[in-house]
């Protein structure tokens, strides 16, 4: 049986298998009585993506607690949403924690990893040949991707959602 949540082939399994010296799965567990094997697939829940377990998780434990929070209007777009699980461990890499400064360029190779590694991670997600990570500011970048955008589809119009950062708009 596979699982889509591992990344092991078929190959890998069986490489594994033939390295500890057995043939399958089965024989790798051939000394485990009958009588307390499960003898079936578990029954499980369907899979939830991380965002959708997050969320589940945080619906029971607000069951747990009192739910009325204050409210912060500080800085216009920050605000409570999503992170994925995988940006803590980017964030706690050694190559990102040099400090920048842009006349030391020495001194600047961790936020060049991490502009790096962000595009890269885009490219691949997008399935892109590009990705730009170093604009100065979220109005800067943003005015360079309408202008990209413009180029690119010949429009002149480009709509922007009210979610958008009052600064950046």
């Amino acid at each position: 049986m596979t699982h889509p949540y591992l990344a092991l082939t078929e190959a890998d399994k069986a490489e594994m298998l033939r390295t500890i010296g057995v043939s399958s799965v089965e024989e790798l567990f051939r000394d485990i009585p009958g009588g307390v094997r499960l003898g079936r697939e578990l029954a499980l829940e369907p899979a939830l993506s991380e965002q959708e377990l997050s969320a589940h998780l945080a619906g029971l434990a607000a069951r747990n607690v009192d739910t009325t929070r204050e409210l912060s209007f500080l800085g216009a777009g920050v605000y409570d949403h999503y992170v994925p699980a995988v940006v803590d461990a980017v964030l706690q890499r050694g190559a990102f924690l040099t400090a920048y400064t842009p006349y030391q360029p020495e001194m600047s190779q961790g936020v060049l990893q991490s502009i790096f590694e962000y595009q890269t991670a885009i490219c691949e997600l997008t399935g892109m040949d590009v990705s730009n990570a170093s604009g100065y500011d979220g109005e800067t970048v943003t005015a360079d991707a309408c202008y990209i955008a413009r180029h690119a589809t010949g429009r002149a119009t480009v709509v922007v959602t009210e979610a958008t950062n009052p600064q950046v708009r």
